[in-house]
């Protein structure tokens, strides 16, 4: 098929939500998409104010009128965003305005040099009744080669190389590269930011006062490709886990590709499973008492799609957490282990409800493998004393036993991460005092020579 041919050039032009440059969306709709999209992120009003850019630019756009007028909006909407740079640089909704003020530019043929004087207010027209949500029933089931991934693949190529991303508990992160870190990440966070999709996680306090935090909210937006899908955002909460996409449809919207990107709700209000095979990409998220836990299946490929190389930093899947924000697992462990032993002396004071031994008898009763999911597990019961993380860690691990492509790598242990320095002190002086010897050894040999 040409298709094949054309799966690079096809990617390439898949543009930001529904703002590419094959977007049917006027104007006006595309602002609305924008103020629905930060009208779930409420914790971007309180960090960077975005929320307020994109508000006067929905109220000051007119459904039609002159292009003159829709260009000093929009560069007025451009000066506001560019005056939250310093506060909203991490904030996937910064970027993603960034991005559809290009492409909104380009589209109308906007100048960047002009007025920026926002036009009066105008007053928004009454709600449209909402529309009822899509069915499958009318979609077309097949779609073109370029929107199934490994359809789109060269005739006698090797096949793509998968890898996984987990986020869960207090949190714990394992990223794309295998690394496992426990980070503290308060507020919101970008875990992928790639051409064909952002994922934003928002972590808030288990505690009040306390450190620990979890994943509360979930943001995914798959951004609007051309052959296969428009865009679509899921938005997730604590308990709303919908089984739906946040305009009610469970597909990829009306296109001949759309049923490659499908919702499946596995239990309800506990597990859902998104599907986007034109990008050969899994998704599950699932809801773990009070608490939302992420985990994907992604190719290489689709990972390294990055479009802003200055931020990459900020895509902790793929670069892991930055390190200020990460805890140190070992001086956690060895500490509890310290308290577990001076409870010979004296009576161990249980932390929010679990001793140390207590903590570890009870990840057992769910992971008899003491890897570092199991260590997280320990970890989350004594920084919280919520035992719902035992299933968190539980699920985290049956989840990378679905997606992973590697089976001698779902169970990570300390040595197997670049987190730790497994090697004891012992073996470290054994391999120099080798070393040394056999440099000795070739030594001697090269002077018995020049005699």
């Amino acid at each position: 098929m040409h298709f094949k041919g054309e799966r690079r050039a096809a990617l390439s032009r898949a543009g930001w939500m529904v703002m590419g440059k094959g977007a049917r969306a006027s104007a006006l709709e595309v602002a609305k998409i924008l103020f629905v999209f930060l009208s779930f992120c409420p914790d971007v009003t309180l960090q960077c104010k975005i929320l307020k850019c994109n508000s006067e630019f929905w109220a000051s756009t007119p459904s039609s009128g002159p292009k003159e007028e829709f260009c000093t909006a929009l560069r007025a909407y451009s000066s506001c965003v560019r005056r939250t740079a310093r506060t909203c640089r991490g904030d996937l909704a910064y970027h993603s305005a960034q991005h559809g003020i290009e492409d909104l530019m380009t589209q109308h043929n906007c100048s960047k040099e002009g007025p920026t004087a926002s036009p009066r207010a105008r007053t928004p027209p009454p709600l449209a009744p909402p529309l009822p949500p899509q069915t499958d029933a009318h979609v077309p089931s097949d779609g073109p080669e370029v929107c199934h991934y490994e359809r789109s693949l060269p005739r006698h190529s090797a096949p793509p190389n998968y890898t996984h991303c987990g986020f869960f508990g207090d949190p714990h992160l394992r990223t794309f590269n295998d690394d496992f870190q426990t980070c503290k990440v308060e507020g919101a966070w970008p875990l992928i930011h790639n051409k064909y999709l952002s994922v934003q996680v928002t972590n808030t306090p288990v505690l009040p006062g306390s450190a620990a935090t979890a994943t509360s909210k979930l943001t995914i937006i798959f951004k609007n490709f051309q052959e296969c899908v428009d865009q679509k955002m899921y938005h997730a909460e604590t308990d709303e886990l919908p089984a739906a996409f946040a305009d009610g449809s469970k597909n990829g919207g009306d296109r001949h590709g759309a049923n490659t990107l499908r919702v499946v709700e596995k239990v309800p209000g506990q597990h859902v499973e998104i599907q986007a095979r034109y990008i050969g990409t899994t998704i599950v998220v699932r809801q773990v008492g009070r608490y939302l836990t992420f985990a994907v299946r992604m190719p290489e490929e689709v990972v390294n799609s990055v479009e802003d190389q200055e931020n990459q930093d900020l895509y902790l899947c793929l670069h892991g957490c930055p390190a200020n924000q990460r805890i140190d697992f070992r001086t956690f462990r060895a500490r509890a282990a310290e308290s577990h032993s001076s409870a010979r002396a004296k009576p161990e004071s249980p932390s929010h409800g679990f001793t140390y031994q207590s903590a570890m008898a009870k990840c057992k009763e769910r992971l008899p493998v003491e890897d570092l999911y199991f260590q997280s597990c320990v970890f989350d019961l004594l920084s919280s004393g919520d035992i719902n993380f035992t299933l968190a860690a539980y699920y985290a691990f049956e989840d990378v036993k679905m997606l992973h492509s590697n089976k001698e790598k779902h169970h990570l242990f300390e040595r197997d991460t670049g987190m730790f320095n497994a090697a004891p002190r012992g073996s470290n002086f054994g391999l120099l005092i080798l070393f040394n010897l056999v440099a000795i050894s070739l030594w001697t040999e090269l002077c018995y020579l020049c005699l």
